[in-house]
């Protein structure tokens, strides 16, 4: 194990949200680079500063859409690290906490998040696997929880299915399709909210295998019409349908 492998699992235990395994692979490391130690500590002592005065209390209801987004948003390569996120000055008769060379920012974004949500109360063992899911499976659970949810499934000349699920309360719909071919080169699915006689485009999307989960951009009224039309690679260039639509879901 290198230092930086040991400073992912030092987070992890530091926010108690390592496998059992991994704790006994985390013990091990320190017991055989006892030099680790200052790292443990750092770490141990940033959960406790990042979670410390949170009393414990029901979340905002958009705390975890919030986190998801700031978790997407998170830059995915390596960084060195900054002078912001070193460690507090030492009495220079003690060392100064080492650290590893490059740290993988979505890590500690997400851990950080983690910490911040458990000071409110919500465990991280719950938390983790939430915050991990896509924003249109995320946003198809509340569709489903909410009470006025409603879907519609229609069929394709293809066999292919593509279901509709929505909610005028959340104010978000959400397009699940399966067995329907990929588009061809060169171009992509666009989906379109139809209010009246004015489509909005709302976001694109691909199919894997035939299967896509694909949330809808844009606030969702009752009585609008979803709708799908294959455009060009990244969508309309006019903002308008180019093509007749091949799914067209209506609301009301």
């Amino acid at each position: 194990m290198n230092e930086n492998e040991f400073a992912e699992l030092a987070a992890g235990h530091a926010l108690h949200a390592l496998s059992d395994a991994d704790e006994r692979r985390y013990a091990d490391a320190l017991v055989a680079h006892p030099e680790w130690k200052t790292l443990a500590a750092y770490d141990a002592e940033t959960a406790a500063l990042l979670a410390d005065g949170a009393a414990p209390a029901a979340p905002p209801s958009n705390i975890r859409d919030a986190l998801l987004a700031q978790v997407a948003l998170t830059p995915q390569a390596d960084v060195e690290p900054t002078a912001a996120a070193e460690p507090r000055a030492e009495p220079a008769s003690a060392p100064a906490p080492s650290a590893p060379s490059r740290w993988s920012r979505r890590f500690f974004a997400l851990a950080a998040s983690v910490v911040l949500i458990a000071g409110l109360g919500i465990g991280a063992a719950v938390l983790i696997p939430q915050l991990a899911q896509p924003a249109s499976v995320v946003a198809l659970e509340k569709i489903e929880a909410a009470p006025d949810a409603q879907q519609q499934t229609v069929e394709l000349d293809s066999g292919a299915q593509a279901t509709a699920h929505w909610s005028a309360s959340v104010g978000s719909a959400v397009l699940v399709t399966d067995g329907l071919d990929a588009p061809g080169v060169g171009q992509t699915y666009q989906l379109w909210l139809v209010r009246g006689e004015q489509p909005l485009p709302a976001g694109v999307f691909d199919t894997d295998d035939g299967a896509a989960t694909a949330l809808l951009d844009g606030d969702m009224h009752e009585g609008d019409v979803i709708a799908v039309t294959v455009e060009q690679a990244g969508g309309s260039p006019t903002g308008l349908p180019t093509t007749a639509p091949i799914i067209a879901i209506p609301t009301a």
